[in-house]
């Protein structure tokens, strides 16, 4: 069986020049097309996500409220060009990286965490 199989390839004859080349670009239009949708709908919105993370981080000052992606909340007493020294309770300061920063609390989200305290 895969002896014939083999013996029918090699008996086909190849097409001529011209038109080998238009099959070639229309099997691979399916793999083209699955890219560029796979760029659009994951790495661009990636990127853009990835760019405000950054943007947001290097505008952190002194004073900010932030939570960290572990769920810690404190307030930013120092920014270093690598970490951040974070103070999460009376006389406890720590240090974590930039990328550990989730989000900054805004004046709103700031008053309702008191509340709730």
């Amino acid at each position: 069986m895969i002896l014939l199989t083999l013996a029918s390839c090699t008996t086909q004859q190849a097409p001529p020049q011209g038109q080998g080349q238009g099959n070639l670009l229309l099997g691979l239009l399916p793999f083209i097309l699955v890219f560029v949708i796979f760029y659009l709908l994951i790495i661009l919105p990636q990127r853009r996500k990835q760019k405000q993370h950054q943007q947001m981080v290097a505008n952190l000052k002194p004073g900010d409220r932030i939570v960290t992606s572990g769920g810690i909340f404190g307030t930013v007493m120092d920014v270093h060009p690598d970490r951040i020294e974070l103070k999460i309770a009376a006389n406890t300061k720590i240090d974590i990286m930039k990328s550990a920063v989730a989000i900054i609390l805004t004046e709103k989200e700031k008053t309702e965490t008191k509340d709730s305290a």
